[in-house]
């Protein structure tokens, strides 16, 4: 199984896990692809598998309850999407690397908002933001239950320009048959340092506004060509963007959002607006690296 025509989603058992599995299944299906379903033993706090005394027990146990949950999600997967080809696999080292790792060459991860043991902080701590900011490929966090579907992919758009995660909302809009909607949002204090960089005493937020509708314009117009089939809706809102995207998770089927290199010191991987899309969406959120 190559692994660019293969979808990874982690699991440790929680309702949460197993939403994100079946989501992944499904999106697995719509693209002819395979699912790997992942799981890594955790030890409990204090524990460590490299210390000598580790009591044997536990270390069973831990392994027993990840091959279950292993088990679990693909007769889940395997409920959501019939005949879809699934393998399992346990992981061994530090959750946070592992899934990092194994998501590898994959056309996405797909974890859950948030889990049990090893993977309960995966929005809120250190795992999901460590995966979120180093995964070399696209991370999907799939928050909420799962609703009607709207048809609307949303892609955040930010003054740089991010081909990647654009092209990826625009490839997911026609996979899906699903309309797409740009949003380009900047907080209030940000009126008068627009586009250029300067401060523009005599602009007002009209003003800024369209000038900013240009922008996107101008930058969507490449991408509206290749995808000619993919009907577009631009949003330039005066508003604060975080809250913005969180919104309009609540109508969407995904909500993309681009990432810069995390070795470039210039831009921070994982942004301000990032974080709080992840912790406040109601529905999946696709963060994608430039």
């Amino acid at each position: 199984m190559k692994a660019a025509n293969r979808i990874v989603a982690a699991t440790d058992g929680s309702e949460p896990s197993l939403r994100a599995v079946a989501w992944a299944a499904r999106e697995a299906a719509r693209r002819g692809a395979a699912l790997r379903i992942v799981s890594v033993p955790v030890l409990p706090p204090r524990m460590s598998w490299s210390r000598p005394g580790t009591p044997d027990t536990a270390a069973r146990a831990v392994h027993v309850s990840c091959r279950e949950a292993l088990a679990g999600a693909a007769a889940h997967a395997a409920e959501a999407e019939p005949g879809l080809p699934v393998e399992t696999a346990l992981l061994p080292g530090p959750p946070a690397r592992a899934l990092t790792e194994a998501a590898a060459g994959a056309a996405m991860l797909v974890i859950g908002s948030r889990g049990a043991g090893g993977f309960a902080a995966l929005v809120l701590g250190s795992v999901s933001r460590y995966v979120a900011t180093h995964a070399a490929g696209p991370v999907v966090v799939v928050r909420g239950q799962a609703t009607a579907a709207p048809h609307e992919i949303v892609v955040g758009v930010r003054d740089l320009d991010q081909p990647a995660a654009i092209g990826f909302a625009f490839a997911e809009a026609e996979l899906r048959r699903a309309r797409l909607r740009a949003v380009h949002a900047w907080p209030v204090f940000l009126t008068q340092m627009r586009l250029t960089g300067t401060e523009r005493p005599g602009a007002d937020a009209r003003e800024v506004t369209a000038e900013a509708a240009g922008w996107l314009a101008g930058l969507l117009a490449p991408w509206r060509r290749k995808y000619p089939d993919v009907e577009v809706v631009e949003d330039v809102v005066h508003a604060a963007p975080g809250r913005v995207l969180a919104g309009a998770s609540a109508r969407a089927d995904l909500v993309v959002l681009g990432r810069s290199n995390p070795a470039d010191p210039g831009h921070p991987s994982t942004d301000a607006v990032t974080h709080a899309v992840l912790h406040h969406a109601h529905g999946p959120v696709a963060v994608i690296p430039g």
